[in-house]
């Protein structure tokens, strides 16, 4: 391989990073993650596009720069791991890195050995290993642009990272042992082990040397944060340098490690390396998923032929779904939800890079064949690396064109984008409400400063983050930037009123709501723009529908279980111009249009009512029913 100097290697990096950069601004721009315009720039500019970047651009240096990127982009989504997400889904998490990693490795493998011509078994097995890693430099950016449930992002992040090293030391021991001489094949769960184990113990003791150091030493009190963010940076590098040398491949396990842990360690300066971290990310995943991309080769994809085009298809639309829905099943997980996942797992980085590494040792293993004269020899095993390196990029590239690209258009068909809900305060109000609207579907995050109320709240199900709902920095990590109501619920309206001015002036929330404790302070709040609840007055009313009203009161209560009421406007053209009795006649059984308003006034309509563009349908009926006449009458655009 030739060699590359420092000087013509250094406008290479710098072109790739500002392509890069323009890649983010695009996908940020088109709301579509940014592996999709990474992957076609990378095109682009390599081999089988205008040819500036090809593999002998980077000389003897792309393994080690490679390398060092996926140790950032690993440590920067195992630090976002927290252990309070982990909560959200941990048996489907735990199943899918077990029980699905099992599925998706030996599935891949029996689809490589008898669909692809010339796949030995080993080969097989190598290419199954690779493709059981996501990885965060594939699911980030999908999370970036779906903000789908925290359960959903859980399991995906979970899978990502875990998987990531899993595979990654998986392949590496499933390759030693198909090398010349390798030890008892008995001998590979404990190499696996050892290589675990060794990352694990490294990013450990790293992780603890930070948390020491960020904790109980001056870093110079006027450059402090920038200090923090160089010691974390530089600890994720060490960790994985560290490792590695001890033991290939044990450093993405050892970032992973350091990551978790120095993540869920309360660090000083935290918010400050989170946003340091990730700008490196962004840079260094953009240079690595170019870079990787120009390596492409479309002949030897082409070579592969139909029995490629059908491994594809065996992971991404057989595999895929099965090994889901056994890891959700009995989880909290919609039939949606579930489609989702099955439907957005496109592979990343750590296949790429691995199994180019494991193609260059090939090549060269077969050249040395070559020279001794044991050419039909060479030729298997030039044949084997070009199977490896052709199926784990086809896959790679299917599946991140189509899911990553489509994954925002496969969510909005499957409607898992919930409508994000903040509720303050998780007493017995705020847990009621909490229930009710998350048995609609939606997102709802319980802040609570009160650790026994959290750990409750916790054991009944809900999403609960841990603060002060009248610190604004709490709101922002709890989610309010994305929240489209924010509900202050606590019995303390002095700290109600906080929270709902800070929700619309500071997080500029669509529907911001109050409880006041003393009906006194309605008009107050009301008077500074905030929509309020009486706690006195709605009990009042809930008193007086049960003695004037038994039957109806006693439905309410069943509302967002076996009954609902809904509201949509008219925005749909084939809905405006059309009369109640139209209607009528499309709709389910068991929902009835309660209510039609217009211009702020609420009528019960009458058959020949007809309706107009920005007009306020209400059904009421059994809760299955209002929702499919939702559907009718509103379809998700």
């Amino acid at each position: 391989m030739s060699r590359v100097s420092a000087g013509n290697l250094l406008p290479l990096v710098a072109f790739i990073v500002a392509l890069g950069v323009i890649s983010q601004v695009l996908a940020d721009r088109f709301q579509v993650p940014s592996v999709l315009f990474l992957i076609i720039a990378g095109i682009a500019v390599g081999p089988e596009g205008a040819g500036f970047v090809t593999r002998q651009s980077f000389g003897d240096s792309l393994s080690v720069i490679v390398g060092l990127s996926v140790a950032i982009i690993v440590f920067e989504g195992a630090f976002h791991l927290k252990v309070e997400k982990l909560k959200e889904a941990p048996s489907a998490a735990f199943r899918l890195v077990t029980i699905g990693a099992a599925i998706a490795l030996i599935g891949t493998a029996v689809a490589v050995r008898f669909a692809i011509d010339g796949a030995t078994w080993g080969t097989s097995l190598l290419v199954g290993a690779l493709l059981v890693a996501t990885g965060p430099t594939v699911i980030t950016p999908i999370l970036g642009v779906v903000p789908v449930r925290d359960r959903v992002a859980a399991a995906l992040e979970t899978e990502g990272i875990v998987n990531d090293v899993t595979a990654a030391i998986a392949a590496v021991v499933i390759f030693d042992a198909l090398q010349p001489g390798a030890s008892d094949p008995y001998s590979l769960a404990p190499e696996f082990a050892q290589r675990l184990g060794v990352g694990l113990l490294v990013g450990l003791v790293v992780a603890a040397v930070i948390w020491y150091v960020l904790g109980n030493v001056d870093l110079s009190p006027g450059n402090a944060p920038q200090n923090a963010r160089l010691l974390t940076l530089a600890g994720a590098i060490v960790a994985y340098g560290a490792a590695d040398t001890i033991a290939t491949e044990s450093g993405v396990a050892a970032v992973a490690a350091a990551g978790i842990i120095l993540g869920n360690a309360d660090l000083p300066y935290e918010e400050n390396i989170e946003e340091f971290k990730g700008d490196v990310t962004l840079i260094v995943l953009s240079f690595v998923f170019i870079a990787l991309a120009a390596l492409l080769n479309f002949d030897r994809l082409l070579e592969l032929g139909v029995g490629g085009i059908i491994v594809v298809l065996a992971v991404a639309l057989v595999l895929r779904p099965l090994l889901v829905f056994l890891s959700t099943s009995g989880a909290q997980f919609t039939k949606g939800e579930k489609l989702f996942v099955s439907f957005v797992g496109p592979r990343g980085i750590i296949p790429a890079s691995v199994a180019t590494l494991f193609a260059l040792e090939l090549q060269s293993h077969a050249d040395e064949l070559r020279a001794a004269g044991e050419i039909a020899q060479a030729e298997l095993v030039a044949t084997q690396a070009n199977i490896l390196v052709g199926t784990v990029f086809l896959v790679i590239l299917a599946t991140v064109v189509f899911e990553g690209g489509l994954a925002r258009k496969i969510a909005e068909y499957l409607d898992v984008i919930p409508m994000r809900v903040l509720i303050v305060g998780g007493g017995k109000v705020g847990r009621s409400l909490a229930e009710r609207l998350e048995d609609r579907g939606e997102n709802v995050v319980l802040i609570e400063h009160d650790e026994e109320i959290v750990e409750r709240a916790r054991n009944e199900g809900f999403t609960v983050h841990k603060g002060n709902g009248t610190d604004t920095e709490v709101l922002r990590s709890a989610g309010a930037e994305n929240a489209k109501i924010v509900a202050a619920a606590t019995g303390d309206d002095d700290a109600n009123l906080l929270v709902a001015q800070l929700a619309s002036s500071k997080f500029d929330v669509e529907t911001v709501i109050a409880r006041a404790n003393n009906p006194d302070n309605v008009d107050a709040f009301e008077d500074l723009g905030v929509r309020t609840i009486s706690a006195s007055m709605a009990t009042a009313w809930a008193l007086d529908n049960v003695i004037e009203r038994p039957a109806l009161s006693n439905w309410m209560t069943e509302l967002g279980r076996s009954g609902d009421v809904q509201e949509i406007e008219v925005t749909a053209e084939d809905l405006v111009g059309r009369t109640i009795d139209d209607l009528d006649d499309e709709l389910p059984n068991g929902v009835l249009i309660a209510l039609v308003g217009r211009d702020g006034n609420n009528e019960v309509p009458e058959g020949d009512f007809t309706l107009q563009q920005g007009d306020h349908i209400t059904f009421l009926g059994r809760k299955d029913a209002v929702h499919e006449a939702l559907a009718r009458c509103h379809p998700y655009d």
